[in-house]
């Protein structure tokens, strides 16, 4: 009886003690693991800042604007800014802006960032479709407006049909004006005069003096210039400002009557 009695304790110790390290190995296991996948997943801030697509991030809403000084207030720094790096005048880059996003309350400037019209061309990030000369077209969307101006800044640098521009004084709006018509940016004839009637109007130019330091009233006159066409003379230039010959070949420090289609000629002295 009493060997009966110590097989039985015997038994029961062996069983306690079997099931104590089973329970603990389990409870190991799953420690092991919950710390593995602590280490290994990145956190939700290094995601969004190092992996997230600028165009899947979070659009920012537009600011609300009631007017065309509401939009100068708003962009006037960015085209500042435009201004500083790629030497497009910001007084220009504002009146494009304001002309082309019907003052940043059409439906691009609202519910895609764009502000002047860009459409998706090679662009591989987010896009809407709007009615423009054909039906729902593709246009860019930006996650801010930025970048939207970014855009038209490198559109406007990158390509070859604008490089007389660049050739222009950064306070010659006019000059800059006419030409983005006669390089083809837009078909409307009443395109340089719209922008130039936005630049006088709000004074868009003293944003050109603040990049360039110097004060509108200190800078030359703006002076108008003609681009040549084919068939154009000196000769039918000049009697069409009202200028001799001799007179524009000064203006333009030419030392004869020899001209190309597309040079730029100014047709009124400093």
């Amino acid at each position: 009886m009493k060997h009966l009695i110590v097989v039985i304790l015997l038994a029961g110790v062996l069983f306690s003690c079997g099931s104590s390290k089973h329970k603990s190995k389990r409870y190991t296991h799953k420690s092991k693991t919950e710390h593995v996948q602590r280490k290994h997943q990145p956190s939700k801030a290094v995601v969004e800042h190092k992996d997230t697509p600028a165009e899947t991030q979070e659009t920012v809403v537009p600011k609300r604007i009631n007017s065309i000084e509401d939009y100068v207030a708003v962009y006037s720094g960015i085209a500042i800014e435009e201004m500083r790096f790629y030497n497009i005048p910001a007084s220009i880059t504002l009146a494009q802006g304001i002309l082309e996003s019907g003052s940043g309350r059409g439906r691009l400037a609202v519910e895609a960032n764009n502000h002047f019209g860009i459409k998706c061309h090679d662009w591989t990030g987010a896009r809407i479709y709007h009615d423009d000369d054909k039906n729902q077209e593709c246009f860019r969307k930006y996650v801010d407006a930025k970048y939207s101006f970014r855009d038209h800044s490198l559109f406007l640098t990158e390509r070859s049909r604008y490089a007389n521009l660049f050739h222009l004084d950064v306070h010659d709006y006019k000059g800059w004006a006419k030409g983005l018509r006669a390089a083809g940016y837009a078909t409307d004839r009443k395109y340089p005069e719209k922008l130039i009637a936005l630049i006088e109007r709000y004074q868009l130019y003293k944003y050109d003096s603040e990049v360039t330091g110097k004060s509108f009233q200190t800078v030359a006159k703006n002076r108008d210039i003609h681009f040549v066409r084919k068939g154009d003379t000196l000769y039918s230039i000049s009697r069409r400002y009202n200028l001799s010959v001799k007179e524009l070949q000064q203006i333009n420090g030419l030392t004869d009557n020899t001209i190309s289609v597309g040079q730029e000629l100014y047709v009124t002295p400093l």
